[in-house]
């Protein structure tokens, strides 16, 4: 017991075992360096009486046995000390001292086979076993001082903020699989990443370097097409991850009930045409609308904080007007985006007059109408100028190509027709390619979401370069079995481009979390998602008398910022979903997936490049645009034919009316029979 007085009884017998030990070392010099004593003069009558009867003791029958019996007492003394911790004091320093004296004391021994005189060899003798005792003693105080708790051993707490991770394979038919390694407790350990419901979308995000496309992203294209998925992949850096998509493609085709046909939209190498305005996808006027409204938020990226601003929805209208428009003429002969360009920058006489002969879009028209007829021009201009600029943005001979063909329909996931849909972009040109790519995938979101399709895959690196709403896809197309693949490089970044109302919406609402290297807000979110785990503290006391040491524990960050803001490439945390007949308890994880660098390198050696679908003349490319213009031309001619009075009657004529004063005229087109094979018609009064 820890009591005052045992531990003075205790210290009581450390010294009368040292000083036994003393006592048998000194008696031991005696006698058997006694011919060196006696040379100096030092025996008595006395001690050698007490010589005789002690010598006869069995631990004074060779040297050895009487060293040994006094190393041991000393050792025993030791045990016992208790000395004041010292932080300074390095077990090296001990080390050194235990080492050189027990060899001291042990190689002092052939000392006393030397062939000299018995006063040297005594010296010697006492001398080196003298050195070699004190040495021991010094080194075991020294051992009793130790401070034997390094706090300082884990500087950055690694081992408390590690915690058990999954490390069984659970696979599925739709799971994405990998491999991994983590840290518990100092220690290496296997275990696995099992995203076992992806149709719960998964947020993937990391800064540039991280390794979001090379540790994940090609792992969720290798095993979803693996697994016959449809895909919808839109490759921000063309053409790395649509040349993986094909060639595992080609790997995987034989997974398939039906061989899915492989396309690429690519506006600088192009490869197949597509229009995103198929009048047969588009089945009421909102559909129209959610074009209209993707594509001009895509070419003004700041309109994204400005919805429901007159002038943005104004714009809107207008471009929506146009696209329903040349929906329903002619069951959607001219319903491409670059007809719409080409419509819209006709003059306003003309257009209106046309544009009004479409009942459905009466109320879109109304408030350009009604700027017409009280001639505010600076109105006028500012609701519809804002989209012509814009949308002159697109008026080039390759976008045109490529978006007024009709290689193949938006509904990736047609059990009849799979597709696997690769969307190219140019970093170089993001303005302009982001804001048209952002109206395909709009229109694809649309068209996935039903119910009885083939399963599908949605990859989407680096999203926010795009404007597509994937909300409603995340929180109702998972019963529609729709995977969802976000890859951002910060909340930041997505608060920056979509707002933080929405960008917190999609953080929110994503059921599984990836992330690589992230720092600011972003990691501190991170962080509180990841919660607390219990963790151990100590806490050491040094006073000049004892020293105490305090354990306990208490709930800290699983994950600190700091951690998540210092991850390495192809290291990552996050949080899993799971399913209801498939449970995952260890849901948390920080590790490092595993990639096998050298056979992903061998495997690209292999990989064979893209076909080359069509090979497309500068010549082509202006017969199309010329084309296009000429359609649109030809329509005009066609329904302003039709009308009773040319287009010239809508101008706006200004009389003076008497006293100098100006007064507006209108001319109405009279309403009646239309000529022409278009029959009535409804006539539109300015």
């Amino acid at each position: 017991m820890q009591t005052g007085e045992n531990i003075h009884a205790l210290r009581k017998i450390a010294d009368f075992t040292r000083l036994l030990s003393l006592v048998i070392l000194t008696v031991h010099f005696y006698i058997f360096c006694y011919s060196a004593f006696k040379g100096w003069q030092l025996t008595a009558e006395l001690t050698d009486s007490l010589l005789q009867k002690i010598s006869p003791l069995p631990i004074f029958r060779t040297e050895l046995l009487s060293k040994s019996a006094a190393l041991i007492l000393l050792a025993v003394s030791l045990i016992a000390a208790k000395g004041k911790k010292d932080e300074k004091i390095r077990s090296k320093t001990i080390f050194t001292y235990l080492t050189s004296g027990i060899l001291l004391y042990c190689i002092s021994h052939f000392f006393l086979r030397l062939q000299t005189t018995p006063e040297t060899i005594a010296l010697l003798y006492i001398g080196a076993t003298s050195v070699g005792y004190l040495l021991i003693l010094a080194g075991g105080n020294l051992v009793s001082r130790l401070l034997q708790v390094n706090l300082s051993g884990d500087t950055f707490n690694r081992d408390n903020e590690t915690f058990p991770q999954e490390e069984r394979l659970l696979e599925n038919q739709y799971s994405i699989n990998l491999p991994t390694k983590y840290w518990l407790k100092g220690k290496q350990r296997n275990g696995w990443l099992n995203i076992i419901n992806p149709f719960r979308s998964t947020l993937l995000s990391g800064s540039a370097g991280a390794g979001k496309t090379y540790f994940y992203i090609r792992h969720v294209i290798d095993q979803h097409l693996k697994k016959g998925f449809s895909m919808l992949l839109y490759d921000f850096k063309y053409s790395d991850l649509t040349t993986l998509a094909y060639n595992k493609l080609l790997q995987h085709a034989k997974n398939y009930k039906i061989s899915p046909s492989f396309f690429v939209i690519n506006f600088d190498e192009i490869m197949h045409r597509c229009n995103p305005l198929e009048p047969q996808g588009m089945t009421d006027i909102t559909d129209a609308t959610e074009s209209a409204r993707t594509i001009m938020l895509g070419l003004n990226r700041e309109w994204l904080k400005k919805q429901g601003d007159f002038f943005v929805e104004s714009a809107i209208s207008f471009v929506t007007a146009l696209i329903w428009f040349l929906k329903k003429y002619e069951n959607g002969r001219y319903c491409t985006l670059p007809h719409t360009i080409e419509l819209m920058m006709v003059d306003y006489k003309r257009l209106f007059a046309v544009l009004v002969q479409q009942q459905e879009i009466e109320a879109l028209l109304n408030p350009f109408i009604s700027a017409w007829e009280k001639e505010e021009w600076g109105q006028l201009e500012g609701q519809i100028g804002s989209a012509k600029i814009s949308m002159a943005r697109l008026v080039s001979p390759k976008l045109y190509y490529v978006l007024s063909g009709n290689d193949f329909t938006l509904d990736i996931n047609n059990p009849d027709e799979p597709k696997i849909v690769c969307l190219g972009n140019n970093p170089q040109k993001l303005q302009t390619y982001g804001a048209v790519l952002s109206l395909y995938v709009s229109r694809i979101l649309k068209l996935v979401n039903q119910k009885d399709k083939l399963k599908c895959s949605l990859i989407f690196d680096e999203y926010p370069t795009l404007v597509a709403d994937l909300v409603p896809t995340i929180t109702t197309a998972r019963s529609n079995l729709v995977s969802c693949t976000i890859g951002i490089q910060s909340v930041e970044q997505l608060k920056k481009e979509y707002g933080a109302e929405q960008a917190n919406i999609i953080a929110g609402i994503s059921g599984n979390i990836i992330s690589g290297q992230v720092s600011g807000d972003g990691a501190e979110k991170l962080s509180k998602t990841f919660g607390k785990i219990v963790q151990d503290r100590q806490s050491l006391s040094i006073n000049s008398s004892d020293t105490s040491l305090s354990k306990s524990t208490q709930m800290d960050s699983a994950i600190p910022a700091s951690k998540i803001a210092s991850l390495s490439s192809g290291q990552f945390v996050g949080m899993v979903a799971d399913n209801p007949d498939q449970k995952i308890e260890l849901k948390m994880f920080h590790a490092e997936i595993i990639n096998d660098h050298q056979a992903i390198a061998l495997e690209e050696k292999t990989y064979v490049d893209l076909p080359q679908i069509r090979k497309v003349t500068e010549e082509d490319l202006q017969e199309n645009y010329v084309r296009i213009k000429e359609d649109i031309q030809d329509l005009l001619r066609r329904e302003l034919a039709t009308l009773e009075e040319p287009p010239e009657v809508l101008n706006v004529k200004e009389q003076k009316k008497p006293g100098g004063r100006k007064m507006s005229v209108k001319n109405t087109v009279s309403s009646g029979k239309a000529k022409g094979k278009k029959g009535e018609r409804r006539a539109m009064s300015l």
